[in-house]
């Protein structure tokens, strides 16, 4: 941890020296929420978001906050290792391992013709009480392995023992933004029917566990949950069967998989609470995680070390230090370009318009690893080959 303020409600306890205004005023928002519990923690990474900055983890004392989750319910990343090592042979291939999974995985604003294999949708849910999945759940068919766009990547990696690994960043699509809309409406409507103490401007409504609304939420944010695994995992399947094209005798790993925008009942500092995790992942004590670079730069997987402080949680990834837009004006393509190239990766900065998801526009990841020694340590660290975005 690098300090702690302490002029609101309760204590804010950083892991990371600077803030800007905008993330500052929105965590101070946080922290004078009158349901939030001991403390507020803010990952290395953090930035503004919507309402509660990204890489903010807060815990709720038996409410949840739709706008503390996003609108991108349950992205999270997932990585495989192979038993393949670097050669010239697969270093010649790589362009055409990225055109066939930028044949075989949709990206952007793309989806499937037709629905994908319906087993594979989540399980175990009360289908007739979830209004929102149920309208979206013939758009969702065709979007189960699929990419999307902004930050969401697939990536072809290599260790420090030069085996190769696959590492993929989505999240639940459509229907999970549809879901996070739909409830911070109703929980906007709901706020001001009661008079609620959170001012609007906060972003911060809130339904509270005795609401029937707040129940209807958690099923519907955890079938999202479980959606954007299965989207990642039916990826994963297409990318690996398409290695297999190329390596027949090649081997996968088990995969590993975290999430970072999510509400889950969890028990801290002797208290069952909701910890709403808004870009920030688990880091229980000894549990695997995985917290990526920007293109162009490391990756590392790490297991938890279960600091209480921050709620058992580290950060999602390296963090924005420019807005897209900002990166777009003010970042250089020819130097964003040379120095990817200068660097052997097979990346994604195509246009101008592609500057938004430059290095430059992300934090130091190294710089981020050291903020948070104290939440998680390295098991494995990755180097990019090859990355395909939206």
């Amino acid at each position: 941890m690098k300090r702690i303020i302490d002029t609101e409600r309760i204590p804010i306890k950083l892991w990371l020296d600077e803030i800007d205004d905008n993330t500052l005023f929105q965590v101070k928002n946080l922290a004078n929420l009158p349901f939030a519990f001991k403390h507020i923690a803010l990952m290395p990474d953090a930035h503004t978001g919507y309402g509660m900055p990204i890489g903010g983890v807060m815990a709720a004392d038996n409410v949840v906050v739709p706008n503390a989750v996003g609108v991108d319910i349950g992205c999270g990343i997932c990585a495989v290792k192979t038993d393949l090592k670097l050669n010239p042979d697969i270093q010649r291939r790589l362009k055409d391992i990225v055109r066939d999974i930028e044949e075989r995985v949709p990206v952007g604003f793309k989806h499937h013709k037709r629905a994908q294999d319906e087993t594979l949708m989540p399980k175990g849910y009360k289908f007739g009480s979830m209004e929102v999945v149920r309208s979206e759940y013939s758009s969702a068919l065709r979007q189960l392995g699929t990419l999307g766009g902004g930050n969401h990547f697939i990536e072809i990696q290599k260790d420090k023992e030069d085996y190769i690994w696959i590492m993929i960043h989505s999240g639940s699509r459509n229907i999970g933004k549809q879901v996070a809309d739909h409830y911070n409406k109703i929980a906007k409507k709901l706020n001001k029917q009661w008079n609620s103490p959170v001012l609007p401007k906060a972003d911060l409504a809130y339904l509270p566990f005795t609401t029937e609304e707040a129940h209807r939420y958690f099923e519907e944010m955890n079938y999202c949950v479980d959606f954007a695994l299965a989207n990642r995992k039916l990826m994963l399947k297409r990318v690996q069967e398409m290695m297999a094209d190329y390596f027949p005798n090649i081997k996968f790993g088990e995969i590993i998989n975290i999430a970072h925008n999510y509400a889950k009942w969890e028990k801290h500092f002797g208290k069952d609470v909701v910890v709403h995790r808004k870009g920030a992942t688990s880091a229980h004590k000894g549990e695997l995680g995985i917290i990526p670079g920007s293109q162009g730069t490391k990756s590392y997987i790490v297991e938890g070390l279960g600091n209480p402080e921050s709620f058992s949680s580290c950060s999602h990834g390296a963090g924005r230090v420019m807005g897209r837009n900002e990166a777009i004006r003010n970042l250089s393509f020819e130097e964003e370009v040379r120095k990817l190239n200068k660097r052997g990766i097979l990346h994604s900065i195509r246009t101008h318009r592609d500057l938004d998801e430059a290095p430059s526009a992300y934090k130091n990841i190294q710089q981020v690893m050291l903020d948070q020694e104290d939440l998680v340590k390295i098991v494995t660290e990755l180097s990019p080959l090859a990355v395909i975005k939206g």
